[in-house]
């Protein structure tokens, strides 16, 4: 078989992998980019995200009267992070501190410098409900791309095929690595089997067929074949004790193909260096999608403040366990109940006002940045996206009464297992609360905090009300599953992005990038995220370590 010589090559065409490339190939260098799906599938799981980017101290924030600092976001990346483990987590904070101040200093003018625009109105994810100290964004550091995925992922597609024409850039799709070439102690090549043609559309599953092999060398090997999210069973094999067990059912937020496979190729013949197995980022809101595109395909409900949140038996769960404020503190409340669901018990016009669904094709307005679309959010009734699951989804109920909406729940599960008479208690309750804008309630107080934001106020925190007041009516239960994720631990890279091995030694001409190294150093972001840095891990990972791989190059 003829070996094909090349400076660099990247395996995985995702957001880090083209970062990665196309820095290299600015540099002079020739990059072989390889993936297993087609060219349709360039620019892998970030093309289907909402393109959620966390900034610090930008302009956006500025405008919407938001006080923010580079000390008080480092502020809260410790908190969230709570790194507590010497060895494994040193280079992972390191990534961390460099990224952080990426994020306050060079992220938004690069983004810029590539044509990438941000809605004028920043999200406020993961707000914490501790002290100061603790998990949460103190303030709102949500940026969304206008365009959502695509509309980050695009230019970057756009560079790609200039150096692709400039003949610095060569891309093989169904190309699916199964090993590496391995010459001494060093890493020289990449190795494995093509696929089938397929003309599935993107995210689809894809056929397996092997119709052939390769076999390529080069100086560097990248890989950038991102994390576990769509191995649900590998998934429940690392899930971590302290989170209960691993649910039975989950519905999967991305396609079939991030499979884990690469991270562990590189570990058996590498002898990389994998830490942070346990470390793991999964949404409590997703939704059986009504129109599937891969398999068990998920979507996450992005909640306002305001929805009461029960466990499967019908218990409300306690502090600070309310919407949007710590994804996996809720998590592990939820799988300790030994259920793998939870409810939300909501209005109608919470719903209309408060819900929005993560993912590009689930925000059309956002996506194809139409003004006339965006415009229709603040006309009555539900966004087309969330009506659509309102008609067609298998997870929503509706009803009249509280008593009637309880039985439409049971009966949804199969099972009477939640009593009438305590989920009314529950809610009377709480709407005896709602009354004052000074209450005893922490929901209800977060609920009147979230509006003093002007951003909340606008479009995501809807004025609290009774949820038995009729006229709000009618009420609405959502069934909220399990949705897997994000992968935060991986291979243990330095700041430069060279793989490491268990004794802290560099594999020569092997590096890593985005979620597949825990999007820098096998685990930045420790045991939590802020969220809007899954996307921004992947560029920063990319830029850094492709500026350094051609460095090295030079």
């Amino acid at each position: 078989m003829r070996l094909l010589q090349f400076d660099v090559i990247v395996v995985g065409a995702g957001l880090a992998g083209l970062v990665a490339t196309n820095e290299i190939a600015r540099s002079g260098k020739k990059v072989l980019l390889l993936d297993q799906e087609g060219e349709q599938s360039i620019g892998g799981q970030a093309w289907w995200s909402f393109g959620g980017l966390f900034l610090v101290d930008s302009k956006e924030q500025r405008a919407m009267g938001v006080k923010d600092s580079l000390e008080l976001a480092w502020q809260d990346w410790i908190g969230t992070a709570t790194y507590d483990r010497p060895d494994e987590d040193y280079w992972g904070r390191k990534w961390a501190e460099r990224y952080v101040e990426f994020a306050y200093e060079e992220k938004r003018p690069w983004l810029r410098e590539k044509n990438v625009r941000f809605f004028p109105v920043v999200g406020w994810a993961e707000r914490g409900g501790y002290l100061a100290d603790g998990h949460g964004n103190s303030v709102p550091r949500f940026h969304i791309t206008w365009g959502t995925g695509p509309g980050l992922v695009t230019p970057f597609v756009h560079e790609l095929n200039e150096l692709i024409a400039q003949g610095l850039v060569t891309f093989k799709g169904r190309h699916q690595a199964d090993g590496l070439i391995k010459k001494g102690h060093a890493i020289t090549g990449v190795y494995g089997s093509v696929l089938a043609p397929t003309n599935v559309r993107r995210g689809e599953d894809s056929n397996r067929e092997v119709i052939g092999e390769f076999s390529y060398e080069a100086e560097v090997v990248v890989v950038a074949t991102g994390g576990i999210g769509g191995n649900l069973d590998l998934i429940r094999k690392n899930w971590p004790k302290r989170l209960g067990n691993p649910p039975k059912t989950m519905v999967s937020g991305v396609p079939k193909h991030v499979d884990g496979r690469m991270l562990y190729i590189t570990e058996e013949m590498a002898g990389a260096n994998i830490v942070n197995r346990d470390r793991m980022w999964h949404y409590t809101e997703g939704l059986k999608n009504w129109n599937p595109i891969w398999s068990k395909h998920g979507i996450r409900i992005l909640p306002g403040p305001s929805s009461m949140w029960f466990d499967a038996e019908g218990n409300r769960f306690p502090t600070p366990n309310f919407p949007g404020f710590d994804t996996l503190g809720t998590l592990e409340t939820i799988m300790k109940t030994g259920y793998d669901y939870s409810w939300f018990v909501l209005t109608k016009d919470i719903i209309e006002s408060e819900f929005a669904l993560s993912g590009s094709e689930q925000n059309p307005d956002l996506t194809e940045k139409s003004f006339g679309k965006l415009f229709q959010r603040v006309l009555p009734g539900a966004p087309g996206p969330i009506q659509a699951f309102l008609d067609y989804g298998e997870d929503f109920v509706m009803a009249e009464t509280i008593d009637s909406l309880v039985i439409e729940m049971n009966k949804l599960v199969g099972e009477k297992r939640i009593d009438i008479d305590h989920m009314r208690r529950q809610v009377e309750m709480r709407d005896r609360e709602v009354m004052n804008k000074f209450n005893k309630d922490l929901q209800i107080t977060a609920m009147h905090g979230a509006r003093f934001y002007l951003g909340d106020k606008l479009i995501r925190a809807v004025k609290p009300h009774r949820l038995l007041d009729p006229k709000h009516g009618p009420l609405i239960a959502v069934r909220l599953n399990i949705l897997s994720r994000k992968t935060l631990g991986g291979l243990e890279t330095n700041l430069s992005g060279q793989v490491l091995r268990p004794d802290g030694t560099s594999i020569d001409g092997l590096y890593a990038v985005g979620e597949v190294c825990g999007f820098g150093g096998g685990g930045l972001h420790g045991y939590r995220s802020l969220e809007g840095t899954f996307l921004g891990g992947c560029l920063f990972t990319g830029k850094q370590t492709g500026n350094a791989v051609a460095e090295a190059l030079r």
